[in-house]
């Protein structure tokens, strides 16, 4: 074989493959590329926020002691219902009776010796006075010594008499802090409700809680006729809550009931989140949502998971969310451009653009700029772009992704429905 000859077979063997190459490329894209195509059309939709917190009653007191001693009497139990003013516990009162007693002899005292000292000081302004008198008929009878003497004793009885006074008011201030620690011995219910946490058993210690208020709570008092969801919410969607946005609660405890709340109180400042995997701390804010109708049967604590309706939306145009998809580095083309010969140099702005792929009769796709509005669990409201009944590719998110202007798509077969599934 000559050398040209080989060139020759060569060249008719990359031609071939050529051929066969561009044979499927032409049959791929006629065969077109399998997506899920769906219709613009009008839905009711809703928008909203969900979130998971615990179910706490309203209105709850931590009971603590605000003295020392050793508990002597118990009158409550776990989950008792109590009045306000009722006696719960008593501690032993033995030690801060006795207090008051030392602090009524000790008042007692310096009642005495304040009255004495006042009797003194009389006596001693008597003296000085019939003294003074004396010296003022007769200067020789009473020298100026003896009067600066009997002066200065009057004095002196006028500075104890102010002591004395200032004894009793101590004794006085000592007494009232010595009824007030017996008055502390005896704790009662400041609030009706029902007794939901008790830590502590006849015989044990119970101790102040001025440093230390977790250690230091005796029980838990709670109103559970009016209770309500603490959830946190991301600082992304708490702008969009508002007072009073009605919400649908899913408790835990009660997995085949839903039940019905409203927004009651949005906090101000956040609180302490979770640190993600990056480190980086995620800000929350706490939403109070009370409940409305709760069973009777709920508890404190309660897990609960809580889907806030922010917005809702009656017969619009919608696409579903994933149809959603961006365009990078689309040039931005004004309906109004002059030609390139007349307008003045300039770079052509290039920005991401939202919007969906129109498919047409031949099933070839087009990138059209859509605007939307809220979004529903599936669905995205359409502000703008499109009409309805219009087709759009609606999946897979991969093939969105994929997908170029011009493209031929295909319909693909949708699964059949699981027995008791709607088709979608």
């Amino acid at each position: 074989m000559t050398k040209r000859t080989k060139w020759i077979l060569i060249g008719v063997g990359v031609v071939a493959v050529a051929a066969i190459g561009g044979v499927q490329y032409i049959r791929a894209k006629k065969k077109g590329v399998e997506v899920r195509i769906e219709t613009v059309q009008k839905r009711d939709l809703v928008a909203s926020v969900t979130a998971s917190g615990q179910v706490t009653p309203r209105t709850k007191v931590d009971l603590s002691a605000d003295i020392t001693g050793k508990i002597v009497q118990l009158n409550v139990k776990m989950g008792d219902i109590v009045k306000k003013g009722q006696l719960l516990l008593q501690i032993d009162p033995q030690t801060y009776e006795a207090r008051v007693q030392q602090s009524e002899a000790a008042l007692a005292n310096s009642r005495a010796r304040l009255a004495q000292a006042r009797a003194n000081l009389l006596q001693a302004q008597k003296n000085y006075q019939r003294s003074a008198d004396i010296r003022k008929s007769n200067p020789t009878l009473i020298s100026d010594e003896q009067i600066e003497q009997l002066k200065t004793t009057m004095e002196v009885n006028q500075a104890l008499l102010e002591a004395a006074s200032q004894d009793v008011k101590q004794g006085e201030a000592t007494l009232k802090q010595a009824l007030w620690d017996l008055s502390r011995t005896n704790i009662y219910a400041p609030m009706s409700g029902r007794v939901t946490r008790l830590n502590v058993e006849n015989g044990e210690t119970a101790v102040q809680g001025t440093f230390n208020k977790d250690a230091a709570t005796l029980m838990t008092i709670a109103d559970m006729s009016v209770l309500e969801t603490k959830v946190k919410v991301d600082e992304t969607d708490v702008s969009r809550i508002s007072l009073g946005d009605s919400a649908v609660i899913q408790i835990d405890a009660f997995p085949d009931t839903t039940f019905i709340g409203k927004v009651v109180e949005i906090s101000q400042s956040s609180v302490k989140g979770t640190t993600s995997s990056t480190g980086d701390q995620a800000i929350d804010y706490e939403v109070k949502i009370r409940l409305v109708n709760p069973p009777t049967d709920t508890r404190q604590d309660f897990s609960a998971t809580a889907k806030v309706v922010t917005d809702t939306r009656t017969k619009v145009l919608s696409i579903p969310i994933i149809a959603l998809t961006v365009r990078e580095n689309e040039e931005l083309k004004s309906k109004d451009s002059v030609p390139a010969s007349k307008a003045p140099a300039k770079q052509v702005g290039k920005k991401d653009v939202e919007g969906v792929f129109i498919v047409d009769g031949t099933n070839k796709v087009t990138f059209r700029p859509v605007k939307v509005g809220i979004a529903g669990e599936k669905y995205f409201e359409v502000l703008s772009g499109l009409k309805d009944n219009e087709r759009i590719v609606g999946g897979t998110y991969q093939a969105i992704r994929e997908l170029k202007d011009g493209a031929i798509v295909k319909e693909a077969k949708q699964p059949e429905p699981k027995p008791g599934e709607k088709k979608s």
